[in-house]
């Protein structure tokens, strides 16, 4: 699912016009990015957590020389925790039925 087919699907169901509907979802989008972006977490209620992690420094190994090392230096990344409902609903899914996509 895009942004788009987002758009087009609330626009749908609530009559609004998809140019208003496009600029509350790039809001609420950029909102969102602006908070992670300033090292804080969303919480969703229902839905889930995005939250701002420090990831720690690393050894790799380049797989076509494996017997150099390269140090991986800490980064910070964006995860996110699924929340009950969420988790409930996809544990639901059948492995079957994602395998044909």
């Amino acid at each position: 699912m895009t942004k788009r087919d987002i758009v087009v699907k609330i626009s749908s169901e609530t009559g609004l016009t998809q140019s208003d509907v496009a600029a509350v979802v790039q809001k609420t989008l950029d909102y969102m990015g602006d908070e992670l972006a300033s090292g804080k977490n969303i919480e969703l209620r229902n839905f889930g957590i995005f939250e701002v992690k420090i990831r720690k420094s690393r050894k790799g190994r380049n797989p076509n020389k494996p017997k150099n090392e390269v140090v991986i230096p800490e980064r910070v990344v964006v995860k996110f925790r699924a929340g009950k409902e969420l988790k409930e609903r996809v544990e639901k899914l059948k492995p079957k039925t994602l395998r044909k996509r």
